[in-house]
């Protein structure tokens, strides 16, 4: 039951929601995330321990930068990421955030 529990607070927050909806396109940057939501880079990575905390994505450290991507091997995690994606895929603000992902590369050179 906690398990659940830490899910939902996770969830609780409109940021963290969103970046969970851009991971659902696949691994990305945290310049990347950091960009779209338009943060601090020290509260997206507050955000995201968050959700790693919750089990929802994981994090791997290449160089400097911290790539991020969806946790999918657990049946009840995936289950909750698809509930939220079907829930949430139509969403302006997932929508204007999809496209602006693609308008973005990710800054890896500087």
């Amino acid at each position: 039951m906690d398990h659940i529990i830490t899910i939902a607070k996770a969830l609780s927050d409109p940021n963290r929601v969103r970046a969970l909806m851009m991971l659902h396109e696949g691994e990305l940057c945290a310049c990347q995330i950091i960009d779209v939501l338009g943060l601090a880079p020290s509260t997206v990575s507050k955000h995201m321990s968050v959700l790693r905390q919750a089990g929802l994505v994981r994090g791997r450290k290449q160089g400097k930068w911290m790539y991020y991507s969806l946790v999918t091997k657990e049946k009840q995690v995936r289950e909750i990421i698809d509930w939220v994606n079907r829930s949430l895929c139509t969403a302006t603000v997932v929508l204007n955030d999809r496209k602006k992902l693609k308008t973005n590369i990710c800054r890896t050179g500087e």
